[in-house]
């Protein structure tokens, strides 16, 4: 809020206003309080079941304090509520945590006590969620303890319009003042977005989203191609239920959010600059809002016709962020496209936080190394640096490989990483389609915690079954920020090289009917030049290429 007032550029971009959401700050001595009066760190710190732990945090009773001012803040607020971690280790420059606990919504009610109960629920639901097996993994991965966590919470006003029953924005997303899957004239440094309708819950999913940089609107690889426009675009997104409904509190934050497809929000009249029409008799998509005919979510009339200024507003948001910050940054916003009155909407910067830059590549010369000494070639490389220290390749075998059974292999890593967690030892993962993706057709569904042992994570296309590669979620913020490198390999399209091949001939210390895992004697050399997003993995016993 402060670096929005120090910057004039925000006041008036074309007559919209951006701005921070209503935000109340519960600081840390309230979960200290809470932990300790309901002797919960015995419970919480158990191997008890994830659900178990929530009945506890559920169970247990917040200061009584509290309860004037959340009401005091109802009134302020008059909107739905979102309930967010904000935990010491999340504000930490040098570790990711962004992602790891949960948020939660509650609805904005006419019955205060019953919104009061909701809220309560979700605090306390955002308590229990750094306890979470999911959690506590992660911790063991960042060499984090526990009982050093210390959690606020912040509570903000939900942006978004009401359509009866539902709540939602115009658009949320993501954006990152680095790039590193510049496409065309685009440069590393020129940032990148993740643009969805609806709540911003569906892009840290893994949801379709639309790309860009907000520097060259105009270059929208997804909807370059008729094929690509109907193939990758946003098909479904996620609101709020304002139904009060007596759904109890779940571990999944998600609960009372509805999955929508797009042609529901038709009847809200609220995709009007979002969407594009496609005409299938004439076989082509016309930008703007037509009856009839599908809505291709291509954000058209906002990005190519400037009918509302995102673009320019999140390149200043980028530049000045990650100037403030002194470092590359990851924003988060929403957005109203019509405000009170049919005048311009407004853009809402919800979250800040800095990309952790690893250390830059020495040799200059990754690639040059030949085809047949090595296992792993990409030319569309993420993170950068030198790992030496892996012995093990997870991979999901291509001859076997059927996407109907993606859920069935993310739950099979899911217990491969925790016997790698547990030796403290690490691995590169190797599968076809978009890893961490929440639609399990695209690719296998794994979470961060479920992978958090890989050093390694690479994306293979098969000859039928070709997805294009993954961006911007939270899951690949902390990809980047572990110095964990990302490769896509396509050896269909002669981009990138992978000799599966030679990993079949060698003896598996596991297989199943979908995976196979192999050891070498001695660790595989893993190098990736961030600068050219270019990486390679050496077969044991091939010299580093500086001391070739």
């Amino acid at each position: 809020d402060a670096m929005i007032k120090r910057n004039p550029t925000f006041d008036n971009i074309e007559g919209v206003n951006v701005t921070v959401p209503k935000t109340v700050v519960l600081c840390t001595d309230i979960f200290d309080t809470f932990m300790e009066s309901n002797n919960l760190y015995q419970i919480a710190l158990s191997d008890i079941s994830d659900e178990e732990i929530l009945e506890h945090f559920l169970k247990a009773k917040l200061p009584e304090e509290l309860k004037p001012d959340f009401l005091a803040f109802f009134d302020v607020v008059g909107k739905p509520i979102a309930v967010r971690s904000s935990s010491l280790l999340e504000d930490s420059h040098y570790q990711p945590f962004a992602g790891i606990y949960s948020t939660y919504m509650i609805p904005s009610l006419d019955d205060k006590n019953e919104m009061l109960r909701l809220l309560l629920d979700a605090i306390k639901a955002v308590y229990a969620s750094v306890f979470y097996a999911d959690s506590k993994a992660y911790m063991t991965a960042t060499s984090n303890v526990i009982d050093q966590e210390k959690m606020a919470i912040i509570l903000q006003e939900v942006v978004g319009t009401q359509y009866n029953d539902r709540y939602y924005p115009s658009f949320a997303g993501v954006g990152r003042s680095i790039n590193y899957y510049p496409i065309n004239d685009e440069k590393a440094e020129d940032g990148v977005v993740d643009l969805a309708i609806g709540l911003g819950k569906y892009i840290v999913d893994g949801g379709r989203s639309l790309r860009f940089s907000p520097r060259h609107p105009n270059k929208v690889l997804q909807t370059s191609t008729l094929d690509l426009a109907l193939r990758d675009t946003q098909t479904r997104f996620y609101v709020l239920d304002m139904n009060r409904g007596e759904k109890p509190f779940s571990i999944d934050d998600g609960f009372n959010l509805l999955k929508l497809s797009v042609r529901d929000a038709e009847k809200d009249n609220s995709l009007r600059l979002m969407v594009s029409t496609y005409d299938p008799v004439d076989q082509m998509i016309r930008d703007g809002y037509y009856d009839g005919g599908r809505k291709v979510v291509t954000f058209a009339n906002i990005l190519q016709h400037k009918a509302f200024p995102l673009a320019s507003i999140l390149d200043s948001m980028l530049t000045i962020g990650s100037r403030e910050m002194g470092r590359p940054v990851e924003i988060e916003f929403a957005g109203n496209l019509v405000g009170p009155g049919n005048t311009p909407g407004t853009v809402y910067w919800l979250q800040i936080r800095p990309i952790v830059d690893m250390k830059e590549m020495l040799s200059d010369e990754v690639m040059d190394l030949p085809d047949e000494r090595t296992i792993l070639k990409s030319n569309t490389a993420l993170g950068h640096g030198v790992m030496d220290n892996v012995s093990h390749i997870v991979y999901v075998k291509s001859s076997s490989f059927k996407s109907s059974n993606n859920v069935n292999i993310a739950r099979e890593i899911e217990k491969i990483n925790r016997t790698f967690t547990e030796r403290e030892e690490n691995y590169i993962l190797v599968g076809p389609g978009r890893w961490g993706s929440s639609d399990s057709s695209l690719g296998i569904p794994v979470k961060w915690p479920h992978i958090s042992s890989a050093r390694l994570i690479v994306e293979s296309a098969l000859d039928n079954y070709r997805i294009e590669p993954s961006q911007g979620t939270h899951f690949f913020q902390n990809l980047t920020s572990f110095g964990v490198g990302y490769f896509t390999v396509n050896t269909f399209a002669g981009d990138g090289y992978y000799d599966e091949s030679y990993l079949n001939e060698l003896p598996a210390v596991y297989e199943s009917e979908s995976l196979r895992i192999v050891k070498f004697d001695a660790p595989v050399l893993i190098e990736i030049n961030g600068r050219k997003g270019k990486g390679l993995v050496t077969k044991p016993g091939v010299e580093q290429i500086e001391n070739k």
